[in-house]
């Protein structure tokens, strides 16, 4: 499949709130419990502004996924540090997109001065857990059942990666 990865664009919200939207009802890969409404893309936004956004787009300009970075905290100290998150379209599944904009995110990274990516995943979420491990993340820590999803506990797998 072809597609293209670029910066987010304001016009991208909907179709970014609508995969997000499916991972918070299908998964534990998005931690709220019910739908966010389209404004939520403008917090999104605003949680990585300085750090890349991007958006995975077929040749029609559609929305494969999105991925970003953000700070990981604010104090100058962790400067070099920062967070990942992806979403993929749940059609568009294990085709790349995620590795390729992982990719994309790791050299706009290392070009800002960035040299430690970390990821905050539920222990529930398998399927990223073990797509961080292929691609070089190692678990550098746990916070032992600190999130609650439907009534159901669980923990919060930081992975690393140095760059």
């Amino acid at each position: 499949m072809q597609f293209t990865i670029d910066p987010v664009r304001v016009e991208d919200g909907e179709a970014i709130i609508d995969i997000f939207n499916h991972y918070i009802e299908n998964s534990f890969a998005a931690y709220p419990e019910n739908q966010v409404p389209h404004q939520f893309f403008e917090i999104i936004r605003k949680m990585s502004d300085g750090y890349p956004f991007m958006a995975a787009r077929d040749e029609d300009g559609r929305i494969l996924g999105f991925a970003m970075l953000r700070p990981h905290n604010q104090m100058a100290a962790f400067s070099n540090t920062a967070e990942i998150s992806y979403f993929i379209a749940p059609e568009y599944m294990g085709l790349g997109i995620g590795t390729a904009l992982q990719e994309r995110l790791l050299h706009e990274a290392h070009k800002m001065g960035i040299t430690t990516i970390l990821a905050g995943i539920s222990s529930l979420n398998s399927n990223s857990l073990a797509f961080h491990k292929r691609r070089g993340f190692v678990e550098c820590g746990r916070f032992v059942k600190i999130g609650r999803k439907w009534g159901q506990e669980f923990d919060v797998v930081w992975m690393q990666m140095m760059i």
